[in-house]
């Protein structure tokens, strides 16, 4: 590969940064760019009802500015707005952002778009790094200058058409993130001052990395350096616009704020041009693991995710964070294993005990997900896994000495099949390898009978019907309870010798279908210890069964 022809972008002249050492603490101002970047980057952009619909999930969600896309590129833009407008669709709080190149004919149509609106925020840009100047424009940083000077002048010229409506500006000095940090600054500066001679309102300086091109540290210090020396920082809303060109559009985003961004736009799950857009949902949860409130409505994150799907046809990756269908899973044996504990260890403290859960940075009913998919099954996971569903979704309380003969048997049923392994498939293992088998000890007929003994002491006797090896064997014995009686009388049997070890017992459903379940572990006479499961609606039963699943356990 030749790495000669790239080089370093290198380094941002900040000294006595502050950024790494602030915290982010409340939630920027989010603005939706989905109508607009997102929709231009879909292979079938959304036509004038599927827009509306999405504005509407945008204003659920929270979203107090939208940009509603470039009136003056199509009908379909225009007649979008006009409807949002005239449908009296845009509630008191929200503001329309529009994008327009500074032409005149082009900036005259975008007004004439806002007619009725009662405030708006006109967006105008263009491009000022050396590869678009030299490219693109064949200009010199003077004449780039002043094209955005001049686009200010044009919005200026054509206020009067906008009579009723507030407007404010945003100016993007596009491909700021590779730009000359001084020349961002100039050029932005003598936008401002332009734009002052007619509004006192804050100006909206737009600083996007149209592409990333650098680490998300030094696009910090760029935002530093930026904000410390532009002048009237108080009346100035920072704002970014992150795409995520190295993959790092989330982490230059958070940074971006803590150098004293104010304002963020971005798009539902990052949709956009080439790797996309910030997706703001991310860095929206990420804001509510540290407790700081996003200030959207992501409480049902599921319900959000199905309409964008709906509405762009795009997909959610499922190792997208938060939102996609693997997140809330596990399947290595380690990690179900720490996620069982925790929540476990979670059930019984207070709602508003701090979440702590291993593996799980946010508590997933928080944004409207679920605990039954966290575990699933594979030849990678582990003894603590398959135990979790079984108690998840069957009731089944498996004694934790147990689980790694459950794990082993899971675990040769995944390698076979080389896939995942449903929960009604775990139970189905489960139920064929201990509570079906009826080789090569199968009882016929069994029945007991309570003594009283002479020192007031509670025998009973067993009397049962065997079948071993498909030999019929009738025996009987006493003992200190049906167990015990039946665990003496199958020494009448030529099956091998051997002593309960383990006992273990729970009812299992509710009302007229609870049963008992009870798990035996015994220790035969050449040292081999062996689980088995009884269960039965007599509690006495269970336990027999229980033995018998154990002498006819095979891996």
């Amino acid at each position: 590969m030749n790495t000669a022809k790239y080089r370093p972008f290198g380094q941002i002249p900040v000294t006595g940064r502050k950024w790494p050492d602030n915290v982010i603490t409340k939630a920027p101002v989010w603005v939706s760019v989905d109508l607009r970047d997102g929709n231009q980057a879909l292979i079938n952009p959304m036509g004038v009802e599927q827009k509306l619909a999405f504005f509407d999930l945008l204003v659920k969600i929270g979203f107090k500015e939208i940009e509603v896309g470039f009136p003056s590129a199509s009908d379909t833009e225009y007649t979008f707005l006009r409807r949002l407008i005239e449908e009296n669709r845009v509630p008191a709080d929200v503001t329309l952002q529009v994008l327009c190149q500074a032409r005149e004919h082009l900036v005259k149509k975008t007004f004439e778009s806002l007619k009725g609106a009662s405030k708006a925020i006109f967006h105008i840009y263009n491009s000022t790094s050396p590869a678009q100047r030299k490219y693109t424009f064949n200009m010199s940083k003077e004449q780039i200058k002043q094209l955005a000077v001049d686009g200010v002048k044009c919005v200026q010229d054509c206020l009067p058409m906008a009579a009723g409506t507030d407007i404010r500006l945003e100016y993007s000095p596009e491909s700021f993130s590779t730009t000359e940090i001084d020349y961002s600054v100039e050029v932005c500066e003598a936008v401002k001052q332009q734009w002052a001679q007619t509004s006192k309102d804050k100006i909206i300086l737009n600083l996007p990395t149209t592409v990333e091109c650098a680490t998300p540290n030094v696009f910090a210090d760029q935002i530093e350096y930026f904000c410390t020396h532009i002048s009237g920082r108080e009346n100035v809303i920072v704002s970014l616009h992150n795409h995520n060109d190295r993959g790092e559009g989330v982490a230059s985003c958070e940074l971006g704020i803590l150098a004293g961004a104010d304002r963020v736009e971005g798009t539902l799950f990052g949709n956009g041009e080439r790797t996309g857009n910030l997706d703001i949902v991310n860095v929206a949860l990420n804001m509510y693991s540290q407790g700081v409130d996003p200030e959207l409505d992501l409480h049902d994150i599921p319900a959000v995710a199905d309409e964008y799907r709906r509405l762009t046809d795009m997909p959610i990756h499922p190792r997208t964070p938060y939102v996609g269908e693997l997140v809330y899973t596990a399947f290595s044996g380690s990690h179900q294993d720490a996620i069982r504990k925790g929540m476990a260890a979670r059930a019984k403290m207070p709602v508003d005990a701090v979440w702590d859960v291993p593996y799980l940075p946010i508590d997933p009913h928080d944004i409207g997900r679920q605990y039954e998919g966290i575990i699933r099954i594979n030849s990678q996971s582990g003894k603590g896994g398959a135990a979790f569903i079984l108690e998840q979704d069957y009731g089944i309380i498996m004694p934790k000495a147990m689980h790694a003969d459950l794990g082993a048997v899971v675990k040769a049923a995944a390698d076979k099949e080389q896939r995942e392994l449903q929960p009604e498939e775990i139970y189905s293992l489960f139920e064929r390898t201990w509570l079906k088998p009826t080789s090569p000890l199968k009882i016929i007929d069994i029945g007991e009978t309570h003594l009283e003994g002479s020192n007031n002491d509670e025998q009973v006797m067993c009397r049962a019907t065997v079948e071993y090896n498909l030999k019929k064997y009738t025996i009987g014995a006493k003992g200190n309870g049906p167990l015990d009686a039946f665990v003496n009388a199958m020494q009448q049997t030529p099956a091998p010798r051997f002593n309960i070890t383990s006992f273990h017992e729970h009812s299992i459903g509710t009302g007229s279908d609870t049963s008992a379940i009870a798990y035996v572990q015994i220790t035969v006479e050449d040292g081999r210890q062996v689980w088995g499961v009884g269960k039965s609606s007599n509690v006495g039963r269970a336990g027999i069964a229980a033995v018998v699943s154990a002498v006819n356990f095979k891996l």
